[in-house]
């Protein structure tokens, strides 16, 4: 039976964080200083693969490895590799910031990893610094080029975009679009930053990005997809290339939400705005059937919220930062 929640929606997107820790701290995401959970808490491989089995025996179909930065958590190949032969998975994406991709897009690509997400927020490398709080550019580049190579292409590009910081880039970035063999997705900013520094006025509309590029080059929206999609896709009228925009702040797609979060440490999230959380790790460490594992999840979706509530009144913005949840 599929899960749907009291709101009709199917979910049939998991969304697996495998790690909190990340070799970069972007400003949008993690504080400076992060306080990483203890090693011991964090899922192993097989408790996740028992996790994506039991999704799958749920009705679940599609799978991101997100962070922290997924790449980060060590032999990732070979977790992509178990996770790929799951009968019933039938999309299997990671997304990353792309500092170890040199070394390991070959070795995800041949574990089966069918699609991969680079967040980049800026094509300028001393910019690079200050969004990210450390070096990397040339690596994140140079890594890019390697995904490529092995066979990521298109290659999905996230670009969070922040007013008055990378916006001046969204020109540059819809050219690469045009150029290179990416689909770029220009990502409103969401109040997930571990600095609690989030404000309205740095969130850039996605009507906004959109009529910057339109002036420069004509856009036509692409044929409606699946509502479940978060982004918008938009064709240059020329032909060469396309780009997204993902308006999680000024127009959200709550409504056709189809997606739930499991954290590093086995919690699962039904929103990821949630105010609360769903203990998996706990029960399994303490010998739960898959049974008593399908009935908590049964019960966490028919709790799933209605939407973020971002722009209600009385938005309460949730105690985990999106490194210790999962993107």
């Amino acid at each position: 039976m599929a899960l749907v929640d009291s709101f009709g929606r199917a979910v049939t997107n998991l969304r697996v964080s495998v790690t909190d820790r990340c070799n970069l701290r972007c400003v949008y995401c993690m504080p400076a200083e992060p306080e990483w959970m203890p090693q011991p808490e964090i899922l192993t491989f097989e408790e996740i693969e028992r996790i994506v089995r039991l999704a799958v025996s749920l009705g679940i179909t599609d799978f991101r490895i997100t962070g922290g930065e997924p790449t980060a958590r060590k032999d990732v190949p070979e977790l992509v590799r178990r996770l790929a032969a799951v009968p019933g998975v039938r999309d299997l994406a990671m997304t990353t910031n792309g500092i170890l991709l040199k070394r390991l897009a070959r070795p995800l690509r041949e574990a089966g990893l069918h699609r991969l997400n680079v967040s980049l927020d800026t094509l300028r490398g001393e910019k690079f610094v200050h969004l990210a709080r450390r070096e990397g550019f040339g690596a994140v580049m140079e890594g890019i080029e390697e995904a490529e190579r092995a066979g990521f292409r298109p290659l999905k590009v996230n670009m969070v975009v922040l007013r008055g910081v990378n916006d001046d880039e969204i020109l540059d970035f819809a050219e690469a679009a045009r150029t290179r063999p990416w689909q770029v997705r220009f990502i409103e900013f969401m109040p997930l930053d571990g600095d609690n520094a989030w404000t309205r006025d740095q969130v850039v509309p996605a009507k906004e990005i959109l009529a910057r590029i339109h002036e420069r080059w004509p856009l036509d929206l692409e044929a409606d997809g699946p509502l479940t999609d978060p982004a918008r896709v938009f064709r240059f009228r020329d032909g060469k290339g396309d780009v997204g925009v993902i308006a999680s702040v000024s127009e959200p797609f709550c409504f056709a939400c189809d997606r739930v979060r499991v954290t590093p440490d086995g919690k699962l999230r039904t929103c990821l705005f949630s105010t609360w959380e769903t203990d998996l790790k706990g029960p399994m460490r303490a010998g739960a059937t898959d049974a008593d594992l399908a009935a908590l999840v049964r019960g966490a979706v028919a709790k799933k919220e209605a939407g973020h509530g971002i722009n209600d009144p009385g938005f309460v913005k949730p105690k985990r930062a999106m490194y210790a949840i999962g993107g």
